[in-house]
């Protein structure tokens, strides 16, 4: 049975009045892509910041590996990217070796084993001169860091061409299936998400209104569209009549769909 890296029972936060999280419960598994859905304000980020210490919550427990009493100590064991901030005017490598010494590692080949995994090592040239996929690669370039147990990106693909967010997607599963690592990531991009992640959670209103599985999800109710010579015939005699079928292809919902029939709202 797997590890639960992190659980979130019943945590609540508000700042002032306001209440961004209201009985927030969610499980992420050793192994595990989790893939956090929401609109702009769920409170995904928010998430995200108590998770990682960034921000005091009030009521609940949280656990990351299994222990709520040594939360801070086991925070070590997580990288994560939550916004890009390197220096301009430096090489990708020169902010990495920055951002070494920062976290106190020592070992100096640290930032060549990154620069290998996201494959910036042999980029010379200035982060002002990276593209916006080079720089998301760096960003995660930096998580790794310390070889963490658990990585964190939210929305990594942000802003990415295509080509970008395939990239990005490669490096996940790279990570996940070959280091071992298990993700949580965010992403608007839904039918991105739904490629990439094994596990899900719909957060609405500073909720967690459902966690399920890729499984569950390709479990749902599936749809059979037919093309018919007649199909008024068809409406009035399709189950015993020999109208003969031209096409047939079998439908499951996609995560946009479930979200939408979940939490309100409909596809653009």
């Amino acid at each position: 049975m797997s590890e639960t890296m992190i659980a979130l029972k019943g945590i609540n936060k508000s700042y002032g009045k306001h209440q961004v999280l209201q009985d927030v419960n969610l499980q992420i598994n050793e192994g595990d892509i989790y893939g956090l859905v929401g609109k702009n304000g769920a409170g995904k980020t928010t998430i995200f910041k108590v998770i990682l210490g960034l921000s005091e919550y009030q009521g609940g427990d949280l656990l990351i590996c299994g222990d709520k009493d040594k939360a801070a100590e086991e925070r070590q064991k997580i990288g994560f990217l939550v916004g890009i901030n390197f220096f301009s005017y430096m090489t990708g490598r020169q902010n990495l070796e920055y951002y070494r010494i920062l976290k106190g590692i020592k070992d100096k080949s640290e930032v060549d084993r990154v620069l290998k995994i996201v494959e910036l090592d042999n980029v010379k040239s200035k982060f002002k001169n990276y593209s916006l996929g080079m720089k998301q690669r760096l960003g995660i370039a930096n998580a790794l860091l310390g070889n963490p147990k658990i990585l964190i990106l939210d929305e990594p693909t942000n802003g990415l061409d295509p080509q970008g967010i395939a990239d990005v997607r490669k490096l996940v599963q790279k990570l996940n299936e070959e280091y071992g690592m298990t993700v949580v990531i965010s992403s608007h991009i839904l039918g991105e998400l739904q490629n990439t992640a094994h596990r899900f959670g719909i957060i609405n209103g500073g909720s967690v209104a459902k966690e399920f599985s890729a499984e569950d999800l390709a479990t749902e109710e599936k749809s059979v569209r037919i093309s018919v010579a007649d199909l008024e015939k068809a409406k009035e005699v399709l189950t015993n009549a020999g109208i003969e079928i031209l096409n047939e292809v079998q439908e499951t919902r996609s995560l946009e769909d479930y979200y939408f029939d979940l939490v309100g709202g409909e596809t653009k």
